[in-house]
């Protein structure tokens, strides 16, 4: 019982930080990186699809990104969907392929972009402080109800928070890769 609140903390957490390695992927840093645009949302065949499932993306010099639609038909719609995103990039179409040049990043847009991946990580750590702290909730409910003892309660917050400084530790980690690749010249 305690064993599986443990666990299924542990895969929220897990989730957590899969969750922030995707999103600090999309931060844009001085080279191209096809996570910049892979899940962008494209208005394509009356739904809402990632650019990855419409077009092959591709990186053939260290500022450009390729987008080649499957269809020809969605280069409208995904030309449209990159002017609108926070990119701030301005795609090339030659009717065929989508070109984005990526200009560098002056040193005040880095300085916002690290903020933001400090802002994104912190928040992912409180995201993780509050799953230790329902865990912490559900067991204390089962020692009031009985069903564990305040020992095995005590041992499962030891665990519990072990297991929120390892994942903290974790993020101080991605957050500070990411850093050092956003300030990277």
């Amino acid at each position: 019982m305690v064993n599986d609140v443990i666990q299924e903390t542990e895969g929220h957490m897990k989730k957590a930080v899969e969750a922030l390695q995707h999103h600090l992927a999309t931060i844009r840093t001085g080279r191209a990186s096809t996570g910049l645009v892979d899940y962008l949302p494209v208005e394509a065949y009356d739904t809402t699809m990632p650019l990855n499932q419409l077009a092959g993306i591709s990186i053939p010099e260290a500022r450009m990104i390729i987008i080649q639609p499957y269809d020809t038909t969605t280069l409208r719609a995904i030309e449209k969907a990159i002017q609108n995103s926070d990119l701030g990039l301005n795609p090339n179409n030659d009717g065929r392929l989508i070109r984005l040049n990526l200009p560098p990043l002056t040193e005040e847009r880095r300085r916002e972009l690290v903020k933001l991946v400090r802002a994104r990580v912190e928040e992912v750590k409180i995201s993780i402080r509050n799953h230790r702290r329902d865990a912490i909730n559900d067991l204390r409910d089962m020692e009031h109800e009985k069903m564990i003892t305040e020992d095995e309660l005590h041992r499962a917050q030891d665990r519990l928070q072990e297991l929120t400084e390892r994942y903290g530790k974790e993020l101080d980690r991605i957050g500070a890769d990411k850093e050092a690749e956003v300030l990277e010249v």
